[in-house]
């Protein structure tokens, strides 16, 4: 990987706007609605309300400034934390949280996530749950061994992580070194909720191209093992569009369980 042409997303930022209007917008030529927001929501609301995960503590680590996938999650988890990597991103949520001037309009994941769960008619409501049950945005580093010090976290009951591990993640010793990271931040019997983008090596945020640590789905399987994580749940996505912004195969849905 020339790293010099691909950029790497903890180190160098990214334009957090361009990120959400790229890939999670309600503009007609979104291309990607199907595989990141229609599949993580779908997966996640399954997984939560046939009472595979439960808890009260809820840690988020994904990439950029997305919420989506924590409307589900915020019917089940009462505290959420979400860790980030970047001050604009927390800026960037923060101008969300508070319902400030220029925020980002996310009613389209409202209206989503209310007909996912037939409730169509409690949009507002499923606004204010959500931004009720995140309590703190923190900004993390997997390079120090309390990766939001100098905060102690209590440890969770589910970590949800998407798309962040392989952006982060040079080759695959760094990729289990932050794996392994991840979840010492989870309970024993806790569960780790994992989406990634498969076969991926690549993905822009604006006119800036970002590296991406290329796995195939053996590879997370294995990874989950080497660390103590027994897979309760596996889906697969194909790509469903054809668009040069990036080259991932396949969106993944893993889930692992930490033993006790």
């Amino acid at each position: 990987m020339d790293f010099t042409t691909h950029k790497l997303y903890h180190v160098h930022g990214m334009d957090s706007r361009s990120h959400l209007d790229l890939y999670f917008s309600n503009k007609e030529d979104m291309a990607f609605a199907e595989d990141t927001l229609k599949f993580p929501m779908a997966m996640i609301h399954y997984q939560l309300c046939t009472g595979q995960a439960e808890g009260t503590f809820l840690i988020d680590i994904s990439l950029g400034s997305i919420i989506h996938h924590l409307y589900p999650a915020s019917n089940s988890f009462k505290k959420i934390v979400l860790l980030k990597f970047q001050e604009k991103c927390i800026m960037e949520l923060n101008r969300w949280l508070h319902d400030r001037t220029g925020a980002y309009d996310w009613s389209h994941i409202s209206s989503a996530a209310a007909a996912l769960e037939g409730m169509r008619d409690q949009l507002q409501e499923k606004e204010m749950r959500l931004r009720w049950s995140i309590k703190q945005i923190l900004k993390c580093d997997f390079e120090q061994e309390n990766i939001t010090s100098p905060v102690l976290l209590p440890l969770a009951d589910c970590i949800i992580s998407m798309w962040i591990l392989e952006v982060i993640s040079k080759n695959e010793d760094e990729y289990m070194k932050n794996l392994e990271k991840t979840i010492k931040l989870l309970k024993p019997g806790g569960q780790l909720l994992l989406i990634a983008g498969i076969d991926t090596t690549y993905w822009f945020a604006g006119a800036e191209r970002f590296h991406c640590f290329k796995f195939n789905e053996e590879f997370v399987k294995n990874a989950f093992g080497k660390v103590g994580l027994a897979i309760d749940y596996y889906a697969v996505q194909r790509r469903r569009n054809v668009i040069d912004l990036t080259d991932y195969k396949a969106m993944l849905f893993i889930v692992g369980c930490k033993g006790e």
